[in-house]
């Protein structure tokens, strides 16, 4: 999954793929995002485009 990929996919497939990734495999949006080579920024654009926000506490993005 690259940057270009992140802005074309539904966010709310997307919310569901990143969460799942956070919970399984890492302890932060930021190593997340540094493991696959994506923009931080774009992400959390892009999810807050349907309205999904990174809730730290949680490692999960709620919407």
């Amino acid at each position: 999954m690259d940057n270009e990929q992140i802005k074309a996919m539904d966010p709310n497939i997307l919310v569901s793929i990143i969460n799942m990734k956070l919970r399984d495999f890492y302890e932060s949006l930021e190593s997340l995002c540094y493991d696959m080579d994506i923009s931080k920024e774009v992400l959390e654009n892009k999810l807050l485009s349907a309205d999904y926000k990174y809730v730290k506490e949680n490692n999960q993005f709620i919407g």
